[in-house]
């Protein structure tokens, strides 16, 4: 029994090392009946065997899982390595599609050479090169020597080197990379691409080019099925008359939208403008700018730029009629002139600069402090509200206006503790040809208080007075002469005799240390800002080469069992290893195309800088 036993055991490990044997066999390259002529030729071809395509259909060969249809095949069968020809055609299940003019394949490293005619076909895309490498091992294809990648929503991709990784779906274009789809171009230096999602991410200087923008960035994200896209590292995006730069910028080209986060410049090109700040969003279409966190605008002029400071700033309209208003907080510098408001509003067209209170009719000790004002050399002006009028080509201030509430307050210049002082329902005042506070008119219910000097600058006394109107000249910010007009009623007092509660107006308050005497006084009063952390697109991962060792050892070892065989000269190069390319190639093509490539280390874009 025990015997028994012991051959049924011997007879189950016999069979399980045939069916085995088998399993191994069928791993081998096979030549499926097709009708195929056979023939040999041993003086040229030793130890093959010649395929021929009969009228029934092709040489058909089979390698686990791959099928190879051609013309003519020269088969190898103890290296287990076949040469085709003529219309190769290899079919990896539905999912891949070879063609080619000329192919090799072994079953012993598993990698296959195309040349002549080359087209992988995807579901999701179309490859089209001149000589192509594929390595079943790792399922990853490979091209040097330029290649077309073509998908329908995508567009047309073109690079000098490329490899697809099957698994991931998964392209990886190097050097002299090119996408053109018919609303934009995109050039780059390495672009990885996801067939299936649509996905491209950008490595080194890159551009997307369209109508009517154009895209620099040197790492960036893109999504070619909806057309957004996210970049970063000296990210720059210029919509025709607008250039838009940031730590992050994310684009929609279907909505003609672009937003930008942490140090933001918009430059306006045709305007000489520029807004700052470390949040912006650009609606195109409606040619407007919004930007908050520190938001700065900069009119640039060629002699005196013009600064102003909002908590947020938009700026809107057609270059030739644009707009820029400020919300909260509003501070202004220009050397010889600066303010603060609630509100301002600015038409770059006609010049006119208005600052504004608003208060929805709420009268408070706060809305006090936000009524507009204006500091001129030593001139303190304030009001409800305030236009300043220049001049759009000289680019000089002619005039402003102060409506409801008028109040000027002039240091005087002998004085240290004296204050000129003018009240009214309006201020009117013009400025000379060096942009200095020339005249002054006060209208209806005028208060005027002076501090009146001899010739030798001793104080004569205190005029107070009223009058229906008051007409003020000056002269390098000083108070020149003064007239009233209409029902003058005024008296001169000796100092002394004038008690100090006489010697201010009404609603007199001096806000001197409110004033900006920098650009960077604008921020003065504003909170730290806590800028977000861009966590941004992460380096490119260099990957392992496509001949790594372990397909280099698979090529290695067939060659050594051809030697070991005597199935090759002793001089022959081994059948594994003749389409590989040395290592140096392929790194001296890389060098040579970084060396070459045409797009510029930085963007080659017009930025506006204000003059001081």
């Amino acid at each position: 029994m025990k015997q028994f036993k012991t051959y049924i055991l011997l007879f189950l490990l016999f069979c399980f090392s045939a069916n085995n044997g088998l399993a191994q066999e069928r791993k081998r390259i096979e030549i499926k009946d097709s009708g195929a002529f056979g023939e040999r030729d041993e003086e040229n071809f030793p130890g093959a065997s010649i395929l021929t395509r009969s009228n029934q259909g092709q040489v058909h060969i089979y390698h686990d899982g791959i099928d190879m249809f051609c013309d003519k095949a020269i088969f190898y069968g103890k290296e287990d390595f076949i040469e085709a020809y003529g219309n190769v055609n290899m079919q990896q299940g539905d999912s891949i599609n070879l063609t080619s003019k000329y192919a090799e394949y072994s079953g012993k490293t598993k990698l296959a050479y195309a040349s002549g005619n080359v087209v992988l076909t995807e579901p999701n895309s179309r490859l089209t090169t001149d000589t192509l490498y594929f390595n079943r091992e790792k399922q990853e294809a490979f091209y040097k020597s330029g290649g077309t990648v073509v998908r329908d929503t995508s567009g047309t991709i073109t690079s000098r080197i490329g490899r697809y990784y099957m698994n991931d779906k998964k392209y990886r274009f190097l050097n002299r990379v090119k996408l053109v789809n018919p609303k934009y171009v995109l050039n780059t230096r390495q672009l990885d691409f996801y067939s299936e999602s649509g996905y491209a991410y950008t490595y080194g200087p890159s551009t997307i080019v369209g109508e009517t923008s154009k895209i620099y960035s040197e790492r960036g994200f893109y999504n070619t099925k909806n057309d957004t896209g996210y970049f970063t590292k000296n990210a720059k995006i210029d919509y025709d008359n607008r250039e838009i730069t940031g730590d992050s910028l994310y684009f929609d080209r279907a909505k003609d939208f672009a937003s930008a986060t942490n140090n933001i410049v918009v430059t306006d090109t045709t305007n000489n403008s520029i807004v700052k700040g470390h949040y912006a969003e650009v609606y195109k279409a409606k040619d407007s700018v919004f930007i908050t966190r520190r938001a700065l605008a900069i009119t640039v002029q060629e002699n005196d730029s013009i600064y102003i400071h909002a908590d947020t700033l938009m700026v809107t309209g057609k270059e030739n009629k644009r707009i820029t208003r400020g919300f909260k907080n509003v501070k202004l510098f220009k050397s010889d002139l600066s303010g603060k408001a609630d509100s301002i509003h600015v038409n770059h067209q006609t010049g006119l600069t208005q600052l504004i209170t608003i208060n929805n009719g709420i009268v408070d000790a706060f809305t006090k402090t936000k009524k507009p004002i204006l500091w001129h050399i030593k001139s303190q002006m304030t009001g409800d509200t305030i236009h300043i009028q220049s001049n759009p080509k000289t680019e000089k201030v002619d005039s402003l206006i102060v409506f409801k509430n008028a109040f000027l307050i002039s240091k005087d210049s002998v004085l240290d503790y004296a204050y000129n002082q003018i009240k009214g329902q309006r201020l009117i005042g013009t400025f000379n040809e060096n942009n200095d506070l020339d005249k002054v008119d006060i209208l209806k219910n005028a208060e005027s208080i002076f501090y009146a000097t001899n010739e030798d600058g001793e104080l004569i006394g205190i005029d107070k007075g009223y009058s229906a109107n008051l007409l003020l000249t000056f002269e390098d910010g000083d108070i020149l002469t003064f007239t009233r007009i209409l029902n003058p009623d005024a008296e001169l007092t000796p100092e002394p005799d004038m008690p100090e509660k006489e010697r201010i107006l009404q609603g007199f308050e001096w806000r001197e240390t409110e004033r900006p005497l920098s650009v960077e006084d604008l921020f003065s009063e504003d909170a730290p800002v806590d800028l977000p952390k861009i966590e941004g697109l992460k380096d490119a991962v260099e990957g392992e080469e496509f001949f790594d060792e372990a397909l280099l050892k698979r090529v290695e070892d067939a060659n050594k069992f051809a030697e070991d065989k005597e199935l090759i000269k002793e001089d022959e190069v081994g059948k594994a290893s003749r389409a590989i390319p040395e290592k140096p190639l392929l790194i001296d093509i890389i060098e040579a195309d970084k060396a070459l490539d045409s797009l510029p280390k930085k963007p080659v874009l017009k930025t506006v800088k204000p003059k001081k």
